[in-house]
Parts: C-alpha cells; sequence; structure tokens
C-alpha cells in the first residue's frame, strides 16, 4: 500500500525565515511574480506549498 506524503503547506514567515530575506522583499517579489506561486486561501491568508518553494529555489541555482 503506497503512503501519501502530504504538501506542507508553508505561512509566509515560514518561507521568508527559511529562504532569510525581509518580509518587504519577499512581498515586492510576490508583486513582481518573481517569488514562488502562492495559494490565497478564502481567508486571505497565503500559502505556498513545500514543493513550489522547493521548485522556485531550483529554478535560481539553475540561473546562478
Amino acid at each position: 500500500m503506497a503512503v501519501k506524503i502530504r504538501d506542507e503547506m508553508l505561512t509566509i514567515p515560514e518561507v521568508i525565515e527559511e529562504i532569510g530575506v525581509p518580509r518587504a522583499t519577499f512581498y515586492r517579489w510576490r508583486q513582481l511574480r518573481k517569488g514562488p506561486k502562492s495559494i490565497k486561501l478564502p481567508n486571505g491568508a497565503v500559502r505556498i506549498r513545500r514543493s513550489e518553494l522547493e521548485r522556485w529555489i531550483g529554478t535560481l541555482e539553475e540561473a546562478a
């Protein structure tokens, strides 16, 4: 039987702590569509899937 691994949903504070950038920088990246894709929940909260964050970081490695 296969075990399904849940794709963790990160908050913006969790993401900025992990990647080490100021909150304003992250929001500027979101505005310019240069950051990881995010999900806006019906209550207005924003989440970023762990898999999306890893994918986005991978694209930065390729560009470096």
